[in-house]
């Protein structure tokens, strides 16, 4: 098994990632009859969903980033000579996040349990990657994350990230043994509202597996499994609740899932998404929606 690093870092990220996956919302807050849902209702709900679960787990990426970054650190801090109170440059978070939110710790002797803030103030501020974040995101471990058993829990404050504003509890638990690499990852009394006052509510359960690359030290030949499943309550009264039916498999040296599919059923509606389209598991951003038994299709970009 590799040591846990600042490669651990990017693979961190890479977790994050692994969840992205076509939930569905809706375009409208009228109340209908969600028992019968069109096709048309059903692929609207997209384009609002793959924001939304983008937006959860760029929450998951800059926590992981954040508790990998702090723990290195801290793994530093039996060095002859050092100071027993650290300074945390948090160098990997900066790329992503920029130099104008405050990050602190404490307590700062590299004891735990341990709380970490991203506080991207009141009127927020545009990060190096060109989002938007405003509020806080406020971290509380129990150990370093890199150690099995570890459980690090996300709160937001006020949080907005895009045009969203993000609510919810995330609850990640290092779950490996015996060399192996695994995650678990919750989200509990989720809500996402638009600007508009539109809104839904958002759950989600899931575990993520490293399946290659685990005995080098290049990141090129990491590959993670996932399989979970969430359910999304809109105001209107739909439900949409999605399952994989085949792990879903995610290469580091990809940006997007590669293979692997879901099972999606929004009230009486069933469709299926396909990773593995068009090119056999092979990287690309595309994705085949499929409903009426395979009969009908779309194409989906992925983000």
């Amino acid at each position: 098994m590799k040591l846990f690093s600042m490669q651990t870092s990017i693979r961190l990220i890479a977790i994050g990632m692994l969840s992205t996956a076509v939930l569905f919302s809706c375009k409208k807050e009228n109340k209908q009859d969600t028992a019968a849902i069109t096709e048309n209702d059903a692929t609207m709900y997209s384009a609002d969903a793959m924001e939304t679960d983008a937006s959860y787990d760029d929450i998951q990426d800059l926590s992981m980033t954040a508790a990998e970054e702090e723990g290195a650190e801290s793994a530093r801090s039996g060095d002859a000579g050092r100071d027993p109170i650290r300074v945390y440059v948090f160098a990997q978070l900066r790329l992503r996040i920029g130099n104008n939110a405050t990050v602190t710790v404490a307590p700062l002797d590299g004891s735990f349990p341990k709380t970490v803030t991203i506080d991207f103030g009141a009127s927020g501020s545009v990060g190096l990657d060109g989002k938007f974040r405003k509020g806080k995101i406020v971290l509380h471990y129990t150990a370093p994350i890199r150690e099995s058993g570890a459980v690090l829990t996300v709160t937001l404050v006020d949080y907005k990230v895009g045009r969203l504003s993000i609510e919810g509890t995330k609850v990640i638990t290092n779950l490996s043994t015996g060399g192996n690499i695994k995650y678990s990852v919750q989200v509990t009394d989720g809500r996402v509202t638009f600007p508009s006052g539109r809104g839904y509510a958002y759950q989600k359960m899931k575990y993520v597996t490293q399946t290659a690359g685990s005995t080098t030290t290049q990141l090129s030949d990491d590959v993670f499994e996932i399989e979970g499943s969430s359910q999304t309550n809109f105001n209107n009264g739909v439900v949409v609740k999605l399952n994989t039916q085949t792990a879903l498999v995610k290469k580091l040296a990809c940006p997007w899932i590669s293979a692997g599919t879901l099972n999606i059923n929004v009230n009486n509606f069933s469709l299926a998404l396909d990773y593995a389209y068009p090119s056999n598991g092979d990287c690309d951003n595309k994705a085949l929606l499929s409903w009426n038994a395979g009969a009908s299709t779309r194409i989906i970009v992925l983000p």
